[in-house]
């Protein structure tokens, strides 16, 4: 079956998560994506935080699907010949360059036009252009906290936390992946191609704007009704903590549940959400609080949410995290077990939608990697092996029109 984004050519300049996670769901849904790496090194991540010695790290197998492997002097008189060869037949170059790299390269946005003014250069960059930090080097979380999010995480008496999730650079790559995509259709009407940037910075925040909405609620009436400081505690003039509060209006606590003394994620998401608050009462056995006026309002529970929450803890004491989510959903009362990563590793649901998948690797056997997150009616995306370093650099070459002599030649002196 054809995939959607077949005979879509892509060249790859990225390393580490960012860009190589924009590139891999492009790869996913059918472009051909050729991750140009230096010979001999590759993508740092290759031997970053290694579990087998001398083969490619799970950092670098999980990140780089599907793509094909070309390794690729560009400082060399022959390897910037293979490059603006490859510019002139392809459709996007995608890179995380330092800033003015591919300028010094040779290959300015000028340059690159002329070669085919229908290419797309799409970047990942730590901050936007003319930005008073532009040249601030930045990772997952300097991002994270240059965006706001650490700010806004962990408790109130704590300092400042960063997520565990990829909010800096994961999530940059999945906007940059939506502005290739626009980039591309844009190409379909007027046949230009154009530069497309995605910051960091600007990732996290697009992420925090509900946070950006409380900071202007704050402004005007000087305190956040639906966060735990509320009504007991003080308020200073910037958005707080909110521990493991909702940050949809709808009061959450992360609660113990059986066993939780030596197991640390013996816990549930309990969210208070009003539509549920009667079924939340029949649940945990407190049938007159539904009628109570003190309890039948969000208004009227917040002063004592914490006390309803200690309620609920007590009730979830001799329950573990599936037993308690699987009583609580047949009240259709919105709720979570905390899974970790080896529970999720080895959920069958996740398995069977493709979620997470086995992958076959030459050198490492098979391992575990996320799958495509976007379900298709029409489309089931087969996630396959990052390729080894330069494994398809002959490959390549010979479809430019190299011959075998000239790939060769091009082996010996080192410029692949």
């Amino acid at each position: 079956m054809s995939k959607p984004l077949e005979g879509i050519k892509i060249i790859d300049f990225t390393h580490v998560q960012a860009g190589p996670a924009c590139t891999q769901l492009l790869a996913w849904y059918g472009a051909d994506v050729i991750k140009v790496e230096r010979p001999g090194a590759g993508d740092v991540t290759r031997s970053q935080l290694r579990d087998i010695p001398g083969v490619d790290a799970l950092y670098f197998t999980m990140l780089n699907s599907n793509k094909r492997s070309l390794t690729l002097d560009t400082k060399t008189p022959e390897g910037k010949e293979i490059l603006t060869k490859l510019i002139k037949e392809s459709d996007v170059l995608v890179e995380n360059f330092g800033p003015g790299a591919l300028d010094r390269m040779g290959f300015t946005w000028e340059h690159i036009k002329e070669l085919n003014p229908g290419m797309i250069v799409a970047s990942v960059k730590g901050f936007s252009d003319g930005h008073h930090y532009e040249d601030l080097k930045v990772y997952e979380n300097v991002a994270q906290c240059a965006g706001g999010a650490a700010s806004t995480t962990g408790f109130d008496d704590g300092p400042p936390t960063v997520s565990a999730a990829a909010l800096g650079d994961s999530n940059t790559g999945m906007h940059l992946a939506i502005g290739i995509l626009t980039a591309l259709r844009a190409r379909d009407t007027t046949g230009k191609g154009q530069k497309v940037a995605v910051s960091m910075q600007d990732s996290v925040l697009n992420l925090c704007r509900v946070k950006l909405r409380d900071q202007q609620r704050l402004d005007r009436v000087g305190y956040l009704e639906e966060y735990p400081q509320y009504p007991h505690g003080t308020f200073s003039d910037v958005v707080p903590r909110g521990g493991n509060a909702g940050g949809g209006g709808q009061p959450g606590w992360v609660l113990k549940c059986k066993g939780w003394e030596t197991d640390p994620n013996a816990y549930i998401y309990f969210t208070i959400q009003g539509h549920a608050w009667a079924p939340i009462c029949r649940a945990i056995g407190k049938e007159e609080w539904i009628d109570d006026p003190a309890y039948t309002t969000a208004q009227a529970r917040q002063d004592k949410i914490f006390d309803i929450f200690g309620t609920i803890e007590e009730w979830l004491k001799d329950k573990t995290k599936f037993e308690a989510v699987d009583i609580l959903r047949k009240f259709d009362i919105p709720c979570a077990p905390v899974l970790t990563m080896k529970e999720l590793a080895n959920d069958p649901s996740l398995r069977a939608s493709g979620t997470i998948v086995e992958v076959d690797h030459k050198e490492r056997g098979t391992y575990l990697t996320v799958g495509s997150p976007i379900k298709f009616s029409d489309l089931k995306p087969e996630v396959k092996a990052s390729p080894l370093l330069g494994e398809h650099t002959d490959e390549i070459l010979e479809s430019m029109g190299y011959s075998q002599q000239q790939i060769k030649d091009f082996h010996e002196r080192r410029v692949v």
